[in-house]
């Protein structure tokens, strides 16, 4: 089965390449809204973006994700400016904060939905570094406004949880759930168990 991912995030399709995924990018154009709590934004934004894309390839699987940064009880998304960014580290400095995903697998005749959740400390941060970071240009097409697999992760100080998940694709659990609809990455050789 042909897989379609409906993101055009580098970062999702790199996940994908790094674990021999072959698959056909076509982002969804969709608008993403809050629903509800934080798991089900997530997990009903990617349903949307799978749907969108499904419509134009009903004889593939689809891959649909959304990834969101919830800290003290505000989901933050992709900061709009400058000031947004350094507010949004600012928050983050010092404290610990979640990053959730929500995966939607759709294809013509099956839906599978999950979400995954992993806990994130950021260290104490100085205003400089924060400027100096937003001056690189990384915080704006992030959520939350920082890249853990970037220049932004020398400011984490911990995770407990799937790193991948943090990155924009929880890719233990999507391998896995792949599975189900008949793809398996680690079954290519002839030591594929039964």
């Amino acid at each position: 089965m042909k897989i379609v991912l409906a993101s055009q995030s580098q970062r999702r399709i790199d996940l994908l390449k790094q674990f021999g995924l072959d698959f056909k990018v076509c982002a969804a154009d969709i608008a993403e809204a809050a629903c509800g709590s934080p798991e089900k934004t997530a997990v009903n934004n990617a349903v949307l973006k799978a749907k969108a894309v499904l419509a134009q390839y009903p004889e593939c699987l689809v891959i649909g994700a959304d990834t969101v940064v919830v800290a003290r009880n505000q989901i933050l998304g992709k900061p709009r400016d400058r000031d947004e960014a350094f507010a949004m580290l600012r928050m983050l400095s010092g404290a610990k904060h979640q990053v959730l995903t929500g995966v939607a697998l759709l294809t013509a005749d099956r839906e599978k939905c999950f979400y995954v959740a992993t806990d994130v400390w950021i260290r104490e941060l100085a205003a400089y570094e924060i400027r100096t970071y937003i001056d690189t240009g990384e915080p704006f097409d992030k959520a939350g406004g920082y890249a853990i697999q970037g220049i932004g992760g020398a400011f984490v100080e911990s995770i407990s949880g799937c790193y991948y998940n943090v990155v924009g694709l929880p890719m233990p659990r999507l391998l896995v759930e792949l599975r189900g609809f008949g793809i398996d990455v680690f079954a290519r050789g002839s030591c594929k168990e039964e």
